[in-house]
C-alpha cells in the first residue's frame, strides 16, 4: 500500500457572506484509508464534502488528490478524476428501475455519439450491454443483484441507500464519500451496511470517508476520525483517542460513548 497522501486539504476555507462554514482545515487521507469526519449538526461536515466534490466554490486553501489541484474544478472533472459521493437526502430516479438509476450515473463516461444513438448503431448496442454488466456488478457488490428490475421508490429506506452506493460505484472512484449513510436505518440494516463498507474498500482497494452520527458504526468501522466543531478541526485520531478527548466530548460526544 502506498505512504504518500492521496487526499491532501490544506488550509480548506469556505465562506459564505459573513458566515465562515469551514475556517482552515487541514487533512490528509492515505491510500484504502477508512475514516469518518464527525461533529455536531452544523459544525461544517457537508459543506468540507460539497468543497471536495465542487458543489460549493472554495474561499480559499488548496484539495489535491493524487497530486493534482482541484480546488474549485467542476463536479463533473472532480468525478473524472476518482471522487464520488452519495448525500444526506436520498437523490434516486424514484420512478425508475434500479438498472437505469445506475446506468444514467455513467452517461458521462458514454463514448457512442448521439449520430450512434439515433441509428442504434453497433457500437451504441456494444456500449449499452457493457454499461448493463458493469451496473449488474455493482448491484451485486452491494447485494442488490436480484433488485435491478424494481422501481427504485419501492424500495425498503435502507436498500435505497444501497442503490445510491452502488451508483457511486459507476464511476469507478479511488475516493467513496459517504453522507450519513446510517440515516434511518434500523440495527439490522446498519450492521449490514458497516459490513458492506468495510468489504468495498478491501475488496475494491478504495478510500472511503464518511459522515455520521451513528457513534456505534463510526467507532466500529473507522481507524480514522477527523471532528470538526463550528467549522474547525478541533481534532484527529483514532477512535480510542477521540473517545477519550476531553475538547471532542464536551463539543460533541458527551456520554453517548460512556
Amino acid at each position: 500500500m502506498a505512504t504518500t497522501p492521496e487526499l491532501m486539504v490544506e488550509n480548506l476555507c469556505v465562506q459564505f457572506g459573513g458566515l465562515k462554514a469551514v475556517d482552515h482545515v487541514c487533512f490528509s487521507l492515505k491510500p484504502q484509508a477508512l475514516a469518518g469526519l464527525i461533529g455536531p449538526n452544523g459544525a461544517g461536515k457537508t459543506t468540507v464534502f460539497n468543497a471536495l466534490t465542487g458543489l460549493c466554490p472554495v474561499t480559499s486553501g488548496e484539495i489535491r488528490f493524487n497530486n493534482i489541484e482541484l480546488t474549485n474544478e467542476p463536479a463533473h472533472t472532480i468525478a473524472r478524476y476518482g471522487i464520488a459521493r452519495t448525500f444526506q437526502n436520498i437523490r434516486l430516479f424514484r420512478n425508475l428501475t434500479v438498472l437505469d438509476n445506475l446506468r444514467i450515473a455513467y452517461h458521462q463516461n458514454r463514448q457512442y455519439s448521439l449520430l450512434c444513438t439515433v441509428f442504434r448503431s453497433p457500437r451504441f448496442r456494444r456500449e449499452e450491454a457493457q454499461i448493463t454488466e458493469k451496473a449488474k456488478e455493482a448491484l451485486d457488490l452491494v447485494g442488490l443483484a436480484d433488485k435491478a428490475d424494481h422501481i427504485a421508490g419501492s424500495l425498503p429506506y435502507g436498500e435505497q441507500r444501497r442503490v445510491e452506493i452502488a451508483r457511486a460505484l459507476m464511476l469507478n472512484p479511488k475516493l467513496l464519500l459517504l453522507d450519513e449513510p446510517a440515516a434511518g436505518m434500523n440495527p439490522h440494516e446498519t450492521q449490514t451496511l458497516l459490513e458492506l463498507i468495510r468489504k468495498l474498500r478491501d475488496d475494491l482497494h478504495i478510500t472511503v470517508l464518511l459522515i455520521e452520527h451513528d457513534m456505534k458504526l463510526v467507532m466500529n468501522l473507522c481507524e480514522e476520525l477527523f471532528v470538526l466543531d463550528y467549522g474547525h478541526l478541533i481534532a484527529t485520531g483514532d477512535p480510542k483517542s477521540i473517545q477519550s478527548n476531553q475538547r471532542v466530548v464536551e463539543a460533541y460526544l458527551g456520554g453517548c460513548l460512556a
